[in-house]
């Protein structure tokens, strides 16, 4: 079976069964990791503005608990599936792991198409969801964030309808909330900051000077557009970045104010004057020294793996590079930081945001960033250490840091009953 006729979970347990033999993994251990904890899938009949009742399906996917609460964010889209559902919960497991937060991993999913859906009917959909999975949520048993399409708007309604059952607010149910009702500063940048520590991680290890060097970067949402001011402040150069509609480089270097402005009053960074339009396909093979995949899934694949000129791959997106383009990227010699590592700082930020909810306190951006930057760099530093030590990619050694701590976990518990 080819890798592009795997399903996400199996792809997911592919690399669990590879790790697993890079470790010597103990069999037992093994065999606890092989199935999700709990499989919760829920009916939700929602009243639509129309006055009829729909039926929505819902999932939420508890995969390990060995090193602390299930922790993961909630999507709502037309194609969410169980499978799907499950391998983002085993991720996220190994995300936590990786940057040694005190985390298991969970995803929750909504088949749903909220592009068109109303307020009035997202927010039902969302209390009804919040309803019906209230028993197996909570601050020491699994706290949800939001993901694909849903916001902090979402965890607000969330909050409110676990809160209104419990009698009692309880803001620290959910991460990435608004920050009126307890969110942290820092958390709106806070995946773009972590990718961005990691790329100057991985410059030292290369020994990459960061002033004066390029970089471009494929996607210009959130994660996007923050890693393009981000690497400014290191004295990098962006001369090419792109989302959906298409691309835009400058050899001179692109400054993010005017890119933002632009995409703000025409809806995509093209036709920004003064730059040259150029496609999703050749930004990723641009000649740059720092090349960030910001946007979707799959981007980096065995047919254009070949012609990235890169020196360093940094991973905002989940799943940007495909296992095929990865054999190709380490035979370059690209230096490669995976998205379980790169794109962490969202989950570590929210796990700082849960630690001040629990403590009723509110620490400033300031705070936040330090607390950020000590997770990511010893996050990164455990990372290529591992790669080191089993003389393997950067992907596989965050496998490894990530799985190994699992598995301590679960061989020091023990079983009971």
């Amino acid at each position: 079976m080819s890798s592009k006729e795997l399903n996400p979970y199996d792809n997911a347990m592919k690399q669990l069964n590879s790790t697993a033999r890079l470790l010597s993994l103990d069999a037992d251990i093994l065999e606890t990791l092989s199935q999700p904890k709990r499989i919760l899938s829920v009916s939700l009949p929602v009243r639509l503005d129309n006055g009829k009742i729909k039926n929505f399906q819902g999932y939420r996917v508890q995969y390990s608990d060995a090193r602390g609460p299930f922790k993961g964010g909630i999507r709502y889209h037309p194609n969410v599936s169980l499978d799907e559902v499950k391998a983002l919960a085993t991720w996220m497991t190994w995300k936590c792991a990786v940057v040694d937060i005190p985390y298991g991993g969970a995803k929750g999913g909504v088949i749903c198409d909220p592009k068109n859906m109303s307020t009035g009917e997202k927010e039902r959909l969302t209390r009804r969801y919040a309803s019906a999975i209230a028993d197996f949520i909570g601050p020491r048993k699994d706290i949800p964030a939001p993901d694909v399409y849903t916001d902090s708007q979402t965890m607000a309604w969330i909050l409110d309808t676990y809160s209104q059952i419990h009698g009692f607010p309880v803001p620290e149910v959910v991460t990435g909330k608004p920050i009126s009702l307890g969110g942290s500063e820092g958390r709106n940048n806070s995946t773009a900051r972590g990718c961005v520590i990691c790329a100057r991680e991985a410059a030292k290890v290369i020994k990459l000077p960061l002033k004066g060097a390029t970089a471009a970067v494929q996607g210009y949402g959130n994660a996007g557009s923050w890693s393009v001011i981000f690497l400014q402040e290191l004295g990098v150069k962006v001369v090419a970045v792109s989302d959906s509609k298409g691309g835009i480089s400058s050899k001179s270097g692109l400054d993010p104010a005017k890119v933002q402005s632009h995409k703000d009053k025409t809806g995509s960074v093209v036709g920004l004057e003064g730059t040259s339009e150029i496609s999703n396909e050749e930004l990723l093979e641009t000649e740059v020294d720092i090349l960030i995949p910001a946007a979707l899934e799959n981007a980096i694949t065995a047919k254009n793996a070949s012609n990235v000129k890169a020196k360093i791959i940094c991973e905002a997106a989940n799943g940007p590079t495909t296992p095929d383009a990865d054999y190709i990227l380490a035979k370059n010699k690209i230096f490669l930081v995976p998205d379980i590592l790169a794109n962490s700082g969202g989950v570590t930020v929210s796990y700082l945001e849960w630690v001040q909810n629990l403590s009723r306190e509110h620490w400033t951006e300031e705070v936040v960033n330090q607390k950020l930057e000590q997770k990511m760099v010893n996050g990164f530093k455990g990372v290529y250490e591992a790669s080191m030590k089993y003389s393997v990619g950067m992907r596989e050694g965050a496998l490894a840091v990530s799985i190994g701590r699992v598995a301590d976990a679960i061989k020091s518990l023990g079983m009971w009953p």
